[in-house]
C-alpha cells in the first residue's frame, strides 16, 4: 500500500514470506575424509559412532567369550581366539613315556585270566588238551617266554621237566628214539644209512644233539651255587667277548657270535665266572638270538638285584649263510639293558664304549 507523507511518494517494502521447513534427505556420503557435523555442528558425529561400534564388538566378543563361544576350530585343528591362531596341542602318548616291555615278559600270575574259547571247550570235553595252564587257583593263558625262575626253566614244559629229572635208563631210551629218528631223516634225504661212512651217524648225532642242547638240564640255582658275596664295589662290571653257540629254533642249525655282559652292583658282586656260565646255560638250548640276550639279562638281574645290568651280542648265523639270502658277512647285534642303563644314556654309552659297539 502506498502512502504520502510530506507529499513524498513512499514505496512499500514487501515483507518476506515465512521459510518452509523441508524435510531432511538422505546426507551424502562423506568425500575425501570428509566428515558430517553432527547436530550442534561439531564435525565429531562419525567418530562417536566408530567408537561406539567398537566398544560394541568388545562387548560381544567379552560375552562369547564369557559364554564358551570364543574359539572357533578351523578345519585344520587350528583354533582361533580373537586374531592370534595357536596350534592345539596333540594329548602325550602314555605309552611312549614308559620303558618298552615285551608283554611275553610278564610273570605268569599277572597275566589275565580268561575262560576258554567255545573251541577249546570243545576240545577239553573231548579229552583234547586246551592250550591254558591249569593252576589250582585260576586258569590263564600260557606265555611264550615267562620269566626267569630260579630253576633255569625259562620255558618250562612237561618234557623239559622230564629231562631235568631223568636216569640213566630214561637218558638210554632218548638216545634210542633220536637214532631212529636219524635213520629216518637219512633214508628221506635219500642217503643209505648202512653204508659204512653213515653206520655210526645216528648215534653221534643223537648223542651231540643233546650236548647241544644240554642247558635243559642246567638250573640258575647250581650255576651261581651260593656265590653272591657283599662287597662295596658300585663301578661298572664288565666281561666282554663271551663265545656262544647256541641252536636256531627255525632251522636247528647253529647261531655263533660274542656276548658282552655288564652290571653296576649294589652291595653284592656275583662270581666273575657265572656270568659265562649263565651265558652257557641259556645259549645251550633251542634259542633266537633276542631272547637269549633277554634271558640272561633278566637272570643276573633277578638273582643279584644289582642298580643295572645289560647284555650285548653280536652273532653269524647259519640258516641266513648258507640258506635264504645267503649273506656270509652279515652280523646280528641284539641288547638288553635294564635299571639304570635303560634310564642313564650316559651309563648306556658308558657301557657300549667299552665293549666297543660305539665303534665309529
Amino acid at each position: 500500500m502506498a502512502g504520502s507523507q510530506n507529499g513524498e511518494a513512499v514505496q512499500a517494502t514487501p515483507t518476506p514470506a515465512p521459510a518452509v521447513a523441508e524435510a531432511p534427505g538422505p546426507a551424502p556420503a562423506p568425500v575425501n575424509g570428509e566428515t558430517k557435523a553432527d547436530s550442534n555442528g561439531n564435525g565429531n558425529g562419525a567418530e562417536d559412532a566408530g567408537r561406539n561400534k567398537k566398544q560394541r564388538r568388545r562387548r560381544a566378543r567379552s560375552s562369547n567369550h564369557a559364554a564358551g563361544t570364543g574359539t572357533e576350530k578351523s578345519s585344520g585343528g587350528v583354533s582361533k581366539r580373537g586374531n592370534k591362531n595357536t596350534t592345539r596341542r596333540q594329548p602325550r602318548r602314555h605309552s611312549m613315556s614308559k620303558a618298552a616291555r615285551d608283554p611275553r615278559d610278564e610273570p605268569e600270575s599277572s597275566l589275565k585270566t580268561r575262560s576258554p574259547t567255545p573251541l577249546e571247550a570243545i576240545g577239553e570235553a573231548a579229552g583234547v588238551s586246551a592250550a591254558l595252564t591249569k593252576s589250582p587257583k585260576t586258569a590263564t593263558t600260557r606265555s611264550p617266554s615267562p620269566v626267569i625262575d630260579f630253576d633255569g626253566l625259562s620255558r618250562p614244559s612237561i618234557g623239559t621237566r622230564n629231562r631235568l629229572e631223568e636216569g640213566e635208563d630214561d637218558r638210554a631210551k632218548r638216545l634210542e628214539k633220536i637214532r631212529g629218528a636219524v635213520r629216518t631223516i637219512l633214508e628221506c634225504v635219500g642217503e643209505d644209512p648202512d653204508r659204512s661212512g653213515l653206520l655210526g651217524t645216528p648215534d653221534r648225532y643223537a648223542r651231540a644233539l643233546l650236548d647241544f642242547t644240554q642247558g635243559y638240564q642246567q638250573n640258575v640255582r647250581n650255576i651261581i651255587n651260593n656265590a653272591i658275596f657283599h662287597e662295596g664295589h658300585n663301578e661298572m662290571v664288565i666281561v666282554k667277548d663271551i663265545e656262544v653257540y647256541s641252536l636256531c629254533e627255525h632251522h636247528m642249525v647253529p647261531f655263533t657270535g660274542k656276548m658282552h655282559i655288564g652290571y653296576i652292583p649294589f652291595h653284592s658282586v656275583i662270581g666273575i665266572s657265572k656270568l659265562p656260565r649263565i651265558a652257557e646255560m641259556f645259549s645251550r638250548r633251542l634259542q633266537i638270538q633276542e631272547r637269549l640276550t633277554k634271558e640272561v639279562a633278566n637272570t643276573i638281574m633277578e638273582v643279584l638285584q644289582p642298580q643295572g645290568v645289560a647284555v650285548v651280542m653280536e652273532s653269524s648265523h647259519l640258516c641266513m649263510v648258507m640258506r635264504g639270502v645267503q649273506k656270509t658277512t652279515a652280523t646280528t647285534i641284539t641288547s638288553c639293558v635294564l635299571g639304570c642303563f635303560e634310564r642313564k644314556e650316559k651309563t648306556r654309552n658308558e657301557f657300549l664304549n667299552l665293549v666297543g659297539v660305539n665303534r665309529s
